[in-house]
């Protein structure tokens, strides 16, 4: 059973969520907040498997509750009326696993929560085309050494393949992970697979 916490400010379409997700078989709704304060104590409180969560509500914004909830276990969509690239790329920042407009229809909401709970994203397209069009900050180098890093090359056989010192491939690694704004390699390759941005 995937139990799930909705966090919505219109009492209306919280009720309406409610009783459309406990129609499926194997979701139960466990919890239901009307701010983003709410739902962050929620998630501590029921552990549920999955938050769905509006952007614009008070107390704390739906964004604002995603990234404190990162790194609990409990998969956060975003169900919202705004396709904002920005808005959508601070959401992949705080690791939210779906974000879904609110004129979808119904039953994809209900398929997205499988398919999230499965380890998939699940993103409006209207927002992919914002991803994909924004530019790649990395040289053509640097794209290089991301690349053979992807291919599961460590810094000598990388420093080997591109004719490099390992030094200046170590170099490269850590201004990638600066540009890109990420912690470790296995993030910059997974950011820069979800941008389209490898060949």
């Amino acid at each position: 059973m995937i139990s799930i916490v909705i966090a919505e400010d219109q009492g209306m379409l919280l009720g309406a969520l409610g009783s459309l997700l406990s129609l499926e078989d194997d979701m139960e709704v466990v919890g239901k907040a009307s701010n983003g304060e709410e739902a962050v104590a929620l998630v501590e409180r029921l552990k549920p498997d999955i938050c769905i969560m509006d952007i614009e509500m008070p107390k704390k914004t739906g964004l604002e509750a995603a990234e404190e909830i990162k790194g609990r276990g409990c998969k956060v969509i975003i169900l919202t009326t705004f396709a904002r690239s920005g808005y959508f790329q601070r959401a992949l920042k705080a690791g939210v696993k779906g974000y879904l407009l609110k004129d979808s229809p119904s039953d994809e909401l209900a398929s997205s929560i499988r398919l999230v709970m499965d380890g998939k994203r699940i993103y409006a397209p209207e927002l992919m085309d914002d991803v994909y069009s924004e530019s790649n900050p990395l040289t053509e180098r640097e794209r290089e050494v991301l690349e053979l890093v992807a291919d599961g090359m460590n810094t000598k056989e990388i420093a080997d393949e591109l004719s490099l010192k390992t030094g200046t491939v170590r170099n490269y690694i850590s201004t990638i992970l600066d540009k890109l704004e990420v912690k470790n390699r296995i993030e910059a390759i997974t950011q820069s697979k979800e941008k389209g941005w490898f060949k």
